[in-house]
């Protein structure tokens, strides 16, 4: 789920629901927070026909290496890879001179190498809120997990797994062994997922748990609940090693908000619900107007937009309690900015060049404005709210930065799938808008990689490239560190000496675990799928809102 709902949920009542059983549309909403109801799950992904490898060794030669850590970039460097992981990165040479072969690795018989020279060689993006897809986006596993690939993307913590956490678990399990063509996966459970009644008594929390970890899953996605059971639940999450992920939603904030949560043992905040609420001074609840409704998501999104101005400012002794309290508690905030960026600019984010080829038709409805469709909320979106967006963004970013700046720790999470975001391309938004944030672009692959990893309890053996670590590279044509834009799937726009306008950079290759991907073959596979698909309802193009 998201912003309150699971993937492939509407404000409808479930189809499994028995005659005289249909809920309000609140009660069902409040329902999702203690017991799931039935979803059908989309098609898993089909077995792996692309990738070469992994080589008993590989050697990438002559790159320009960003090691995640927040180290300046050097080259050129021959990575040596063996299986699955790195053995060693070699610095065989000065900039601008040419390599003397003497100084570098000899390749096994068997191996394989890759000329590098000019290009740059970072870690594998690790995506910390990536939704599977759903059943009402219409888009199936293989779709979403191209995309993320051919973006460089190698690790996705799923928040609630909502095509079901033995659908989630089984594809985690097939991406490990490299029978299917995805990215690493790391599948955390919604509260009360897989219950058939609600959660009412703490012992049955943490019950929920222990099932859950039995299930496989690695941690839990909340929205809030009653205090004295999420308590427990936080500490049997603790008890048992498992993470936790938690959207602070309107409905329980309240009485839980990122204060309450972070002292239980949250690992992640997501979003930004539930932070102005802990800076809140002479009022404790959102100043919501007379005719608010929840379940009218105009009304939500468009009163979420002036939330940040009704927190403390920074250096006021509010703002500072609560920085100094998360720091210390070695929070995580996990943005997501770019899920909420149609809100202060729907036109541009309804018109990204990127729709065209990659958004499949099924998804483009889905983003439609709809009543019934969870972030399909602009009904009658104007200036006053883009501009209330405007602020809240200008707020929230600066808090984000000062965390960062401190010391705190801050990751990349894209939540693609809603509000006009096509998965891959949303996360390498999410690494603009922290550089718009105020990140260097040195913080913002780190907290594309290594932060992240530390999140998963993977720095070990992900997030860095690193002797002793697995595999995970992303090989690009162009220095991200220069432009992030040649990370997007359909490159960079420039001009040419030549006066001619090209297309530039683009991930060249995504290697996971040492088996290499050509990311531009992932990607053209996406655009077939799109166009087959058009061809199929007799279309030539995605239709604007109006049209």
């Amino acid at each position: 789920m998201t912003h309150g709902r699971m993937p492939g949920f509407s404000l409808r009542a479930p189809a499994t629901a028995s005659p005289g059983h249909a809920m309000t549309r609140l009660l069902f909403i409040l329902a999702l927070f203690a017991a799931s109801p039935v979803f059908a799950a989309i098609p898993a992904a089909p077995d792996r026909t692309e990738g070469e490898g992994p080589y008993p060794q590989l050697i990438l030669r002559g790159a320009t290496v960003i090691t995640g850590t927040g180290a300046p970039a050097y080259g050129p460097v021959d990575i040596v890879i063996e299986g699955d992981r790195i053995r060693e990165v070699r610095i065989v040479g000065s900039a601008n001179t040419p390599i003397d072969p003497k100084g570098r690795p000899v390749l096994k018989a068997g191996g394989r190498e890759i000329d590098l020279a000019g290009q740059f060689v970072m870690p594998g993006i690790v995506d910390l809120h990536g939704h599977i897809g759903g059943e009402e986006q219409g888009v199936d596993a293989e779709y979403v997990y191209k995309l993320w690939l051919g973006h460089g993307i190698t690790s996705v913590r799923d928040p609630g797994c909502g095509n079901g956490i033995d659908w989630c678990v089984s594809e985690q399990k097939r991406s490990e062994r490299n029978a299917i063509t995805a990215p690493r996966l790391f599948p955390y459970a919604f509260f009360g997922q897989g219950r058939e009644t609600p959660i009412t008594t703490p012992e049955q929390g943490r019950q929920w748990v222990r099932d859950m970890k039995a299930r496989g899953a690695l941690g839990m996605k909340c929205f809030g609940f009653r205090p004295d059971i999420l308590e427990a639940v936080f500490d049997e999450l603790k008890k048992q090693g498992m993470g936790s992920a938690c959207h602070h939603a309107q409905l329980d904030v309240a009485r839980v908000n990122v204060l309450t949560t972070a002292r239980w043992g949250l690992t992640t905040m997501e979003h930004w619900y539930g932070l102005p609420e802990a800076l809140f001074e002479g009022q404790t609840v959102q100043q919501y107007p007379a005719g608010y409704n929840y379940l009218d998501e105009q009304d939500r999104f468009g009163e979420a937009g002036k939330l940040w101005a009704q927190a403390s400012e920074k250096g006021s002794d509010r703002y500072e309690a609560v920085m100094k309290e998360l720091l210390a508690l070695d929070f995580t905030l996990d943005p997501t900015f770019n899920i909420y960026a149609a809100s202060r600019d729907l036109m541009r984010a309804r018109r990204a060049d990127w729709h065209e080829d990659y958004t499949h038709p099924a998804l483009w409805d889905f983003f439609t404005p709809n009543r019934g469709n969870h972030g399909s909320f602009f009904f009658d979106w104007g200036s006053e709210e883009e501009v209330a967006w405007r602020d809240n963004y200008r707020r929230w970013m600066a808090f984000v930065n000062d965390y960062k700046n401190r010391g705190g720790r801050v990751t990349v999470g894209s939540d693609s799938g809603y509000i006009y975001k096509t998965y891959g391309f949303g996360t390498i938004e999410e690494l603009e808008m922290l550089r718009e944030a105020g990140f260097h672009p040195l913080e913002v692959i780190r907290a594309a990689t290594l932060s992240g990893a530390e999140v998963l309890k993977a720095d070990d053996r992900l997030g860095s490239v690193e002797a002793g670590k697995l595999a995970d590279l992303v090989v690009l044509p162009e220095n991200p560190l220069a432009n992030l834009k040649v990370l997007y799937g359909n490159g960079h726009l420039r001009l040419g000496e030549d006066g001619r306008l090209r297309r530039v950079g683009g991930v060249r290759y995504t290697i996971k675990g040492g088996l290499v991907f050509d990311a531009p073959a992932l990607l053209a596979d996406v655009r077939r799928k799109v166009a087959g698909e058009k061809a199929r309802r007799g279309i030539e193009r995605l239709a604007q809102p109006g049209e």
